[in-house]
């Protein structure tokens, strides 16, 4: 049974974890609601990540550029690239994520769903766990 995290106007379904893979991959689907956001760009220091597109457009802006994932289009994400997304479409988009090796896992996505339950939620919290699970947030500027 694929396991289900929802954070924020973000929802995510892990279909597979690298524990499952032998480090292989983590692959999960993300539905993005209307007008939503990653609401910090960041890097990620041990993982490439590619996304296609399911419905919908996900808008990346991978080092200062925008890029839209529509339904079968895909974009790959070097490590290391500052990358963020949004929804700017009037209704909920989704994509695959696949993040190679499989290092992540769902553990990341179950720690900041439970930050962001918190009102209002703690930023330098939200940093740390960003941190020890290998995303490196950046200022937006």
């Amino acid at each position: 049974m694929a396991e289900l995290i929802r954070m924020g106007g973000l929802e995510l379904r892990f279909l597979q974890e690298g524990s499952g893979t032998g480090g292989g991959l983590d692959l999960f689907e993300m539905q993005v609601a209307p007008q939503a956001r990653m609401p910090v760009p960041h890097y990620h220091e041990s993982w490439d990540e590619t996304v296609f597109g399911l419905e919908g457009a996900v808008t990346f802006r991978v080092e200062g550029q925008d890029r839209p994932v529509g339904p079968g289009e895909s974009l790959f994400i070097r490590r290391g690239q500052v990358h963020g997304f949004r929804n700017e479409g009037p209704g909920p988009a989704r994509c695959l994520c696949i993040l190679t090796p499989g290092v992540l896992g769902p553990g990341y996505f179950r720690e900041i769903a439970g930050l962001l339950a918190a009102t209002p939620p703690d930023p330098a919290a939200l940093r740390a766990v960003m941190l020890r699970h290998g995303l490196v947030p950046v200022p937006e500027g």
